[in-house]
C-alpha cells in the first residue's frame, strides 16, 4: 500500500487489509510506504490512528518508510492510493518497475476508472473517515477476489 507520505492513507490501508486478511485466514505480508521521505520514521497521522481505532484497528505501531525499487522484489502486488503515486513509483523503480504488479487500490472496486483515494492530510477529520470507508470497501474486494482465487487454486491441486 503506497501513498505520498505514508502517514494518512497507506497506513489505514495496511491496517485494514491486515485485519481482513487475518480474519479470512490468509497469511499475507502487508506493509505500507510513501513515495517521499518527509515523514520517515514517524507514526501515522493522529487522525488516521483515531479513525482506525474507532473501527477496531490499531495502527499506532506503524512507522513511515519510503518506497524503494527493491519493493518490487519483495511484494507480489503494489497498490497505489493515487495516480500521482503510481507515477512516483515508476520514477523510483526505474528499470525495475513491473506494471503487472502495480494498480490503483480503487480499481479493485471500480475497475479501470483510475480513481484516487482523496488525501485527507489538508482537511478536517471527516476526510479521514471518508478515506477509511473507501479503503475498507476496496480491501474487502481484494479479500473476496483473492479468497476465491485461493480456493480455486487449492481445489485444482
Amino acid at each position: 500500500m503506497v501513498c505520498l507520505g505514508n502517514i494518512c492513507r497507506s497506513p489505514l490501508a495496511e491496517g485494514i487489509l491486515l485485519q481482513k486478511a487475518f480474519k479470512a485466514g490468509l497469511t499475507w505480508s502487508i506493509e505500507s510506504a510513501g513515495t517521499n521521505s518527509y515523514h520517515t520514521g514517524e507514526p501515522p497521522h493522529p487522525l488516521s490512528q483515531k479513525v482506525a481505532r474507532l473501527n477496531g484497528i490499531d495502527i499506532s505501531r506503524q512507522r513511515a518508510r519510503r518506497f524503494t525499487a527493491g519493493d518490487f522484489d519483495v511484494y507480489d502486488k503494489i497498490y497505489a492510493l493515487a495516480v500521482d503515486v503510481v507515477d512516483e513509483i515508476k520514477r523510483i523503480a526505474g528499470k525495475r518497475f513491473d506494471a503487472g504488479k502495480v494498480d490503483l487500490l480503487l480499481n479493485e472496486l471500480y475497475p479501470g476508472t483510475n480513481m484516487n483515494v482523496p488525501d485527507p492530510w489538508y482537511g478536517p477529520e471527516a476526510g479521514y473517515h471518508e478515506a477509511f470507508k473507501l479503503i475498507d470497501k476496496a480491501c474487502e474486494a481484494i479479500i473476496s477476489k483473492y479468497s476465491i482465487l485461493n480456493s480455486q487454486y487449492t481445489m485444482s491441486q
